[in-house]
């Protein structure tokens, strides 16, 4: 796609828009002032039977359409004379080419020729325009201020992260000795103990507080005597204990299996037929479920535990110690990570509230044309006549030669093109040169509109171009092509508006040109664009 969009770059004027003269085109001044009317006209004479299809249109090249006069006809003998006017503006000043318009003449396709006009600004007269004082020098932003906002925003951020892992870890600290028991007893005394401490009664959780009492008598059961007592329903666990009490000769009395029964039977009927015991039956169920506690672990047979053994309880306490630390110790990391997170975020909300999110994007995720801009550039020459160019980036030969046509080689002695992106791309450039067999006079303007032709057969829509002289620092003279266009992307078929600068210069037997195409409003393109101008220099053609 690249080497097509020059293939009808070099061919002359006469070559590439020769048709047959119908349509007469005028316009009543080619210099106006900004915001006034040109007066564009079209005239052509056809037989009495033909069919003419003038276009309706808003804009014409860079100029709007604010007004479509009537067609006016004129009879002559079996001719008709058609006059069609179409009232052109534009507000901003510059050089302008109103390119052709295409009329249908029985179903033929008929183009009116192109015409250049200037548009001037309005002078204002300084003697009775009103004269205002200076203002005073403001000043300006040297960027200071933005350091220091990282930085104290880094600050602020590792601080309160660090401040919320040291609340947890201290808040954590003081339960880990509490949660790792020494022996089942001491274990359930304390459990009893942060039971009553919740005051789940007093709130009116009875369901709740039932629940946690009886855990803490299964699970101390099933630690101390070793009976799947969470596990167990009711009749299952008064008779496992009973078993347990004969085999290990443990001296309990009847009275202590029967209170621990009661107690349990209580539990179901509040947690499954939703009973409601009385105050003083909550407290006595509560009483004799740790008197029973007591009571199992006094009869059981104490074990002189050996040396070995305490070593090895010892071992197991210190390493269940150890993995209750690694687990809060993951805890608090996730916290202060989690609440580190939600600062940045709440931070880079506010953030993107005061400078955009435009600055932030292009700052923190570094826009692609931002990345070329403060790149290393190189300056480097190509083609012949040559082209001196300084670019973010190394253009890339491309050969042309193999897809010209006949009708242009049969002109062009020598064409070279250099290119880096393509028009789909966040920004595309490219240099093309050529020497030509025979000294030829060529017409800038027409060479313009032929590129933007192929511009638009190659996806280029919408094309808006104004134009104006062009010189380079060494005082070459050129013309300039500048507008905006909206680019078709063939792969997905979506379409975005571009901004687009040709430079054209011609020699004795060269011509050397230069494109620069990228995303309409992209304020790093545009200073990639505005470097790239500044330093373009022309080599003449050499033999």
């Amino acid at each position: 796609m690249k080497l097509k969009f020059y293939i009808f770059l070099f061919l002359l004027s006469s070559a590439i828009f020769a048709q047959q003269k119908q349509v007469e085109t005028s316009i009543d001044t080619t210099k106006n002032k900004i915001g006034a009317e040109f007066k564009l006209t079209l005239k052509m004479v056809v037989s009495s039977k033909s069919k003419v299809v003038f276009p309706q249109l808003k804009t014409i090249g860079p100029l709007e359409v604010i007004q479509s006069y009537p067609v006016d006809t004129v009879k002559k003998n079996d001719t008709y004379e058609l006059i069609k006017k179409y009232g052109l503006t534009q507000f901003d000043s510059g050089k302008y080419t109103i390119p052709g318009i295409k009329i249908l003449i029985d179903k033929k396709p008929f183009l009116s020729d192109s015409i250049r006009v200037e548009v001037a600004n309005v002078k204002v007269d300084t003697l009775q325009q009103k004269m205002y004082d200076i203002k005073d020098i403001t000043a300006g932003d040297n960027g200071i201020s933005d350091w220091w906002l990282y930085l104290l925003l880094a600050v602020v951020v590792i601080g309160f992260g660090a401040f919320v892992y040291w609340f947890v870890k201290k808040r954590q600290q003081k339960k880990i000795e509490e949660e790792v028991y020494k022996t089942p007893i001491e274990k359930a005394t304390s459990l009893l103990n942060n039971l009553e401490q919740k005051e789940l009664v007093q709130k009116g959780e009875i369901k709740e507080y039932y629940s946690e009492l009886t855990d803490i008598a299964r699970n101390y059961i099933e630690e101390a005597i070793h009976i799947p007592a969470m596990e167990s329903t009711t009749s299952e666990l008064i008779q496992a204990i009973r078993t347990a009490s004969t085999k290990k000769k443990m001296a309990l009395t009847p009275e202590t299996v029967e209170n621990l029964e009661r107690v349990l039977r209580q539990a179901d009927l509040v947690k499954f037929a939703k009973s409601k015991p009385l105050d003083f039956e909550i407290t006595d169920d509560r009483n004799k479920i740790q008197k029973v506690i007591l009571t199992l672990d006094n009869a059981i047979p104490t074990e002189v535990p050996n040396e070995e053994d305490e070593l090895l309880n010892e071992a197991q306490r210190q390493k269940q110690i150890k993995i209750q630390l690694r687990k809060k110790r993951n805890k608090r990391i996730a916290i202060a990570i989690g609440s580190v997170f939600l600062l940045l975020a709440l931070t880079t909300a506010v953030f993107i509230a005061n400078k955009g999110f435009t600055y932030v994007k292009d700052t923190i995720l570094m826009n692609p044309t931002k990345r070329l801009l403060e790149g290393e550039w190189v300056k480097n020459e190509y083609g012949n006549p040559g082209v001196l160019i300084e670019t973010p980036k190394v253009l890339k030969r491309m050969d042309a030669l193999k897809v010209l046509p006949k009708e242009t080689m049969a002109l062009i002695k020598e064409m070279q093109l250099f290119t880096y992106g393509s028009m789909t791309d966040n920004f595309f450039i490219t240099v093309s040169t050529s020497k030509f067999k025979k000294p030829v006079e060529l017409d800038l303007a027409k060479t313009l509109e032929g590129s933007l032709k192929v511009i638009e057969a190659q996806g280029g829509q919408n094309i808006i171009v104004k134009q104006e002289d062009f010189q380079t620092n060494e005082g070459v003279q050129g013309l300039k092509g500048y507008g905006t266009m909206t680019v078709l992307n063939p792969v997905d078929k979506t379409s975005a508006k571009a901004y687009y600068e040709i430079l054209l210069f011609k020699q004795d037997q060269g011509l050397q040109q230069i494109m620069i195409l990228h995303e309409e409003g992209d304020s790093y393109a545009n200073d990639i664009t505005t470097r790239i101008l500044n330093s373009v220099e022309l080599r003449k053609a050499s033999n």
